[in-house]
């Protein structure tokens, strides 16, 4: 079974959140995909953090070591189709980006965003609750 994931699951393992034990029983045995832009919205929240000081470099380095093993197929979806989603939802494209995923794919989507997740529901994309 192939399941859409999004950044903030992938950061929730990477960083030990509290959801990361769930997170890894609901993707046992499943395909991991998810649409290009995951892998720049990765570096994106770790440079966040870097600039907040809550990690150190060498501690992003490691963290982005740790990212490299998490077996995630990145999928292209259409960027028209992506920035309609965007538009009947009033959501942001990398949002949008997951919903088209799911929906292309025919793929359940696992997000710890609960807007991502309710406007998700909204299009018709399955959605697995995170415990």
């Amino acid at each position: 079974m192939e399941l859409v994931v999004d950044t903030s699951v992938i950061i929730a393992v990477i960083v030990d959140e509290p959801a990361k034990d769930g997170l890894i029983s609901l993707t046992v045995g499943a395909d991991l995909i998810a649409p290009r832009s995951v892998h720049w919205e990765v570096g994106n929240a770790f440079s966040a953090m870097l600039k907040r000081n809550r990690i150190t470099l060498e501690q992003a380095m490691q963290a982005i070591d740790l990212y490299y093993t998490i077996p995630v197929r990145f999928v292209d979806v259409e960027l028209e189709a992506a920035l309609c989603i965007a538009g009947d939802l009033g959501m942001y494209a990398y949002d949008a980006y997951l919903v088209r995923c799911a929906q292309r794919y025919g793929a359940p989507l696992l997000s710890l965003d609960k807007d991502l997740v309710r406007l998700a529901r909204q299009a018709g994309v399955e959605v697995v609750e995170v415990g």
